[in-house]
């Protein structure tokens, strides 16, 4: 299964780890199906390392704090599939402490500072088409849809 991250920079290509992480790729492709991220922003945007988004209270008009945010519920964490090793363009889930997780995720923009997220965040795709998005975001910078394509 794969998911096409549209934002106003361009589009991300990703390959979603479903055998890895069974219920995180569920999750993700729920809540990019319902229209979930839609209009999301990029919350946090730190150089040589992540970009994050996926809150609600980065939504045109919410009120919460951005970065805060989830669904209204949380999953568990995910760690013991092969593919947990936080490389450039991976997809992980972000979490306040373990099984915290819900909406929020963040893609990596290198391994350089981040191999201490391995076995601790859900590790659940990766960008395999588009990484020169992934650089050129900023913070504030809009997540436009999420389209998921399902393979035969």
């Amino acid at each position: 299964m794969k998911a096409i991250i549209s934002t106003n920079k361009g589009d991300m290509h990703v390959q979603l780890y479903a055998a890895d992480a069974p219920n995180t790729v569920a999750n993700f492709v729920k809540l990019a199906k319902d229209g979930y991220y839609n209009g999301l922003k990029w919350h946090r945007v730190i150089p040589d390392f992540v970009i994050q988004g996926g809150c609600p209270n980065t939504r045109e008009g919410a009120s919460g704090i951005p970065g805060t945010g989830g669904p209204g519920y949380q999953i568990d964490c995910e760690t013991s599939g092969e593919n947990q090793h936080h490389d450039r363009g991976v997809l992980s889930m972000a979490h306040a402490g373990r099984n915290t997780g819900g909406s929020q995720f963040f893609v990596c923009h290198s391994r350089n500072n981040t191999a201490h997220l391995d076995r601790q965040h859900t590790v659940f795709g990766k960008v395999y088409e588009g990484l020169e998005v992934l650089d050129a975001i900023r913070q504030g910078d809009s997540i436009d849809s999420i389209s998921i394509v399902e393979e035969a």
